[in-house]
């Protein structure tokens, strides 16, 4: 940007991998929002559940200056669809060819397969090569059983996984989805599964 009198000032962001997955967040509360709205479903962002230990007092309100992690929180949404149970994990990778093990934690795992195991539906949103994936919680589960890699290949997560539409509203519409693989039902036309 040229300022009066030669002023030149660059602006340079530094590399943060804190929120990187903010957008993918914020088109699914937006998703879910229209969908509480059209009383579609009740799914909501799970708050991480924190112990407060120390709080002061301003003209604004209480000031939380301590607190702590009480228990590794499970997966990031849950709620009802179809009287159905529905929780799901959303993950965004930088990696191009492949989406790393590591960012699912052996707790999420568990519940996953505890999830699984009552019949309820989970899954994984994973934004990869700036394409949302539902990647189904059993086929998830396969790959990390039966292979050595600490990551999952994205052939992998291309073969076996299903685009999410991006819409306008919603504008992430991955209950369409959800209809296809679980009720299989399609009440949109031909989902893209690669």
């Amino acid at each position: 940007m040229n300022y009066p009198n030669r002023i030149v000032k660059t602006y340079k962001n530094p590399l943060s991998h804190k929120n990187r997955g903010m957008d993918l967040e914020d088109e699914i509360n937006l998703s879910n929002d229209y969908y509480l709205e059209k009383d579609i479903a009740l799914i909501f962002k799970k708050p991480t559940p924190i112990g407060v230990t120390n709080v002061s007092y301003s003209p604004k309100g209480k000031i939380i200056e301590r607190a702590y992690f009480k228990e590794p929180s499970t997966l990031d949404y849950n709620g009802l669809y179809r009287g159905k149970y529905i929780e799901f994990e959303a993950k965004v990778t930088q990696n191009k060819t492949s989406f790393p093990l590591a960012n699912i934690h052996a707790h999420q795992i568990k519940h996953i397969e505890s999830v699984l195991k009552h019949q309820g539906i989970v899954f994984l949103l994973i934004k990869m090569n700036d394409i949302v994936y539902l990647l189904k919680g059993d086929d998830f589960l396969n790959y990390k059983n039966t292979h050595e890699r600490k990551s999952i290949d994205y052939d992998f997560i291309k073969e076996m996984g299903f685009v999410i539409p991006y819409g306008l509203t919603p504008p992430l519409d991955y209950l369409r989805t959800v209809n296809y693989i679980y009720f299989k039902e399609d009440i949109y036309g031909e989902i893209e599964t690669t």
